[in-house]
């Protein structure tokens, strides 16, 4: 990736999304995920799944091993690894996880802001802060401010 690219790239963000030790991810969100690549809103630069043992110990997992049902093309998902996500950022997605779950770990760049960033990037702009409020934080207040009519 050249300078010119890296001027018009846009945020990059992470999830870590955790599945219970009695339940294996269906493979039902990947066709989603497929879908906001087709339509240019996001790049999968990493995705990468895990274990974390009972003992503590944390395991990667290949994606042909995830146990995925039904006809899933997983050949997108198996190439995305850029190699921004390393063994320490493993280890710290691990440490969030309930000992026995498994993890989807991904990194992808919302190249639906990238020109709006670029924009801000060319004026001097730079990002001070970020954030996301969980859909749950946002459930619980609207339920307080019902309560409160």
């Amino acid at each position: 990736m050249n300078d010119a690219d890296i001027d018009e790239i846009g945020p990059i963000d992470y999830l870590v999304v955790e599945f219970p030790a009695d339940r294996q991810p269906d493979g039902s969100a990947l066709p989603l995920l497929r879908d906001l690549v087709a339509r240019g809103i996001i790049r999968v630069l990493d995705l990468a799944f895990v274990r974390k043992d009972t003992d503590g110990s944390l395991s990667g997992i290949d994606i042909s091993e995830v146990g995925l049902e039904g006809d899933i093309d997983v050949t997108l998902f198996a190439e995305a690894a850029t190699g921004l996500l390393d063994d320490t950022d493993l280890g710290e997605a691990g440490a969030a996880l309930e000992p026995g779950c498994s993890a989807a770990i991904v990194v992808y760049e919302n190249t639906w802001a990238a020109p709006f960033a670029a924009a801000l990037r060319r004026n001097g702009g730079q990002l001070v802060a970020s954030g996301r409020i969980p859909v749950q934080s946002i459930l619980a207040s609207l339920e307080a401010l019902d309560a409160q009519t």
